[in-house]
């Protein structure tokens, strides 16, 4: 598997950004603003991530997916430890990622990861997104914030 940045004349791979987002303006909007990072196998994209400033210092994985065909066999993992470790090139000091309370799997790996929890954004979903969400039997409601010093 291989991991590299997308150049401005590549198109993202929407499909893969949409699993882990649904809306399509949100997606469109912060691909403008960030870095988008595709993981090939077989020259096929089985996985992204977006990388975006947000504050002096800080740098947030706003998007990261994988197809559901390759699920289960560590690509969340390398994808989150190249994100990482791509921020610290960078010079960041602080990598920030967000995810629904319904997400579990998402929740665990990123502690597994290093990252911790430091804060919710009550009724996140209910004021950016106009469909309701579901996942895991839950409401996806509130955005779970974690972070790491890198």
């Amino acid at each position: 598997m291989n991991i590299r940045q997308l150049s401005v004349h590549e198109n993202p791979p929407m499909e893969l950004l949409l699993m882990a987002d649904p809306s399509q303006k949100l997606v469109k909007s912060y691909v403008k603003r960030g870095r988008c990072f595709v993981a090939e196998r077989n020259d096929q994209w089985i996985g992204v991530y977006v990388l975006l400033p947000t504050r002096p210092q800080t740098i947030e994985i706003v998007n990261i997916a994988v197809d559901e065909l390759h699920r289960g066999k560590g690509i969340g993992m390398n994808l989150l430890r190249h994100a990482i470790s791509k921020a610290k090139t960078m010079e960041y000091t602080t990598i920030e990622i967000g995810t629904g309370n319904s997400s579990i799997g998402q929740l665990a790996l990123y502690q597994k990861c290093g990252f911790r929890i430091v804060g919710i954004d009550m009724n996140f979903f209910l004021r950016h997104y106009e469909e309701e969400i579901i996942e895991n039997g839950i409401r996806c409601i509130d955005m779970i914030r974690l972070s790491q010093d890198i």
